[in-house]
């Protein structure tokens, strides 16, 4: 079964992506408007357990945290994909490097981490150039409050729904 883990925004940023997503993501009915933390990938049930025991650690020693989304970029020509940036990452790829080591250890990774959430993938290039034109002149703005993390997997219908989520438990004073 496939598996991924994620970081679901608050709503006011989950509406903001989804008025650009419904017409520019394919991937819109399959999911809500996320930051993935560890890609998707095939796990047996064994696995499954020891990520479950690796997300638990990571989580037990991460204290909540705000993240601040402030402007539209893109990884083209890397990838045709806009998204919403974050005003300081370190965070987010702090707890992404906790919850990807151990078992969960991605030894060689396709991309460098660039947490974000994506409005808009799959365009063809010049709608993708001239809507991160049109969009990188908005003010944007979007703080969102995460306190937990997300286990996911896909369902035969191709929709990915949560498994389990983990509270982030680590000691607020000490981030």
């Amino acid at each position: 079964m496939q598996f991924g883990i994620a970081i679901f925004p608050e709503k006011e940023v989950q509406d903001a992506a989804n008025s650009w997503r419904i017409r520019h993501d394919p991937h819109y009915c399959h999911i809500p408007p996320h930051m993935t933390l560890r890609e998707a990938e095939n796990w047996s049930d064994e696995q499954l357990q020891q990520a479950i025991q690796q997300i638990e650690a990571a989580a037990s020693q991460t204290s909540p945290f705000h993240m601040t989304f402030n402007r539209v970029s893109t990884f083209f020509p890397v990838s045709p994909v806009l998204y919403y940036a974050l005003e300081d990452p370190a965070p987010v790829i702090k707890l992404h490097e906790a919850i990807c080591s151990g078992p969960l250890a991605i030894t060689q990774p396709k991309y460098v981490y660039t947490p974000h959430v994506t409005i808009g993938q799959g365009m063809a290039e010049g709608e993708l150039h001239d809507l991160h034109g049109k969009l990188k002149l908005s003010k944007i703005r979007y703080t969102s409050h995460v306190d937990r993390i997300h286990l996911l997997y896909q369902t035969d219908q191709g929709a990915w729904t949560a498994y389990q989520s983990f509270q982030l438990e680590g000691n607020v004073s000490s981030s």
